[in-house]
């Protein structure tokens, strides 16, 4: 305790010495909370965006455009084959052509909304109408809008795989998936509606949402062994530019995380070493009277340690703040921030932590060169 009360008052013998290099280590902190959680947030969006209202995970038939069974057991199995696994959705999709003089193509797709909802959230996507009831359908806006239609009108669709005479449907929704692609191709029903309008009774797909986005591909291997005959295929396998993205992203974080700390710490050891020969007298006093070297190194240890400490904690605040500020005034014209930056505890800690570290290694090189202090050349020096 003795030393660690020293250190501080060699410390605080200069008051704004301290205080600048404490600001120092905190702007440090403070830039590595504000670009992690930045970066953190922007890629959760990215692929909230991309991959979040999709399926992760997609069993089909090995045999192009074959069926498979619709079997509530083999669901079952599926969904109790790992924990990760959220949601199983089965499917049933075909080619159709809108009766119109341009016999638009369209998609369209049935599915049993208990699952399918935790998947595209139709509930929550509708801008006009309601969820399928019986035979109706939803459609995508931008279909709506090429067509001219809107709730309770109906559609003429050709099924060519069961006939070429046109069958009309009723609109009972319109919804926005946040994808013109699917906006404009999609027409969504009931399963069982589905089934009746293909003449059949199987499924296209059984598509499975998982909790961590990024254990899609160990639990495409396992299910490949687990349940053989099918086909499996996962997100990341299809999306390798964005995982490449994404990868750039945080190499980039990382870089400019760590020259900032290489900065604090040549800051704080330019700073201990110049406080090493303005306490030069005292410590050779202090030697004088019996301290070690060991001891004298610890003063400077325990300097770093106590820089560290405040830094860490003025960062925080800074960076909480900083984050904050970002959110409330990088608004789009909706209200909503233009980028969601998460704060995440555990990655503050982190920086804390690095921080606390990076004081305690830039003060051995002047708790080294304290301890080489020679007694009898600092009282001839005065």
């Amino acid at each position: 305790m003795f030393l660690l009360r020293l250190a501080a008052r060699f410390l605080f013998s200069s008051k704004l010495q301290t205080a600048l290099i404490m600001i120092g280590i905190g702007v440090g902190v403070s830039v590595q909370i504000f670009i992690g959680s930045l970066i953190e947030g922007l890629q959760e969006d990215l692929i909230d965006s991309t991959v979040g209202s999709r399926a992760h995970i997609t069993i089909s038939s090995e045999e192009r455009g074959g069926l498979l069974e619709d079997d509530p057991s083999f669901k079952g199995d599926v969904e109790a084959f790992d924990d990760e696994i959220k949601v199983v959705s089965p499917v049933l999709e075909g080619p159709g052509n809108i009766d119109n003089d341009e016999s638009d193509p369209v998609i369209v797709r049935g599915f049993d909304f208990d699952e399918a909802n935790v998947i595209y959230d139709f509930e929550d996507r509708l801008v006009e109408g309601a969820m399928p009831d019986n035979d109706g359908f939803i459609i995508g806006n931008a279909l709506a809008d090429m067509l001219g239609v809107a709730v309770g009108d109906s559609i003429s669709v050709v099924i060519p795989q069961v006939g070429f005479t046109p069958i009309d449907v009723d609109v009972v929704g319109i919804f926005d998936l946040g994808n013109r692609t699917l906006n404009e191709s999609w027409m969504v029903t009931s399963l069982s509606t589905a089934q009746a309008l293909f003449e059949n009774d199987g499924l296209s797909a059984y598509e499975i949402q998982v909790i961590d986005v990024f254990a899609s591909v160990e639990l495409r291997d396992a299910m490949r062994e687990q349940f053989p005959g099918y086909r499996i295929d996962e997100w990341q396998s299809e999306n390798e530019d964005l995982l490449a993205g994404l990868e750039g992203q945080s190499i980039s974080s990382l870089m400019i995380q760590i020259f900032v700390m290489i900065s604090v710490v040549l800051g704080i050891a330019s700073v201990l070493a110049i406080s090493v020969l303005q306490k030069s007298r005292q410590l050779g006093i202090l030697k004088a009277m019996g301290i070690t070297d060991r001891k004298a190194s610890l003063i400077f240890l325990f300097q770093g340690m106590i820089l560290g400490i405040f830094g860490a904690v003025i960062g925080i605040s800074l960076g909480i703040t900083l984050v904050y500020a970002f959110s409330t005034f990088a608004v789009d014209a909706s209200g909503d921030p233009v980028v969601r930056v998460l704060i995440n505890p555990a990655f503050i800690a982190i920086s804390a932590a690095v921080a606390i570290l990076a004081s305690l290694v830039a003060s051995i090189i002047p708790a080294r060169r304290s301890a080489r202090l020679n007694v009898i050349e600092v009282i001839r020096n005065g």
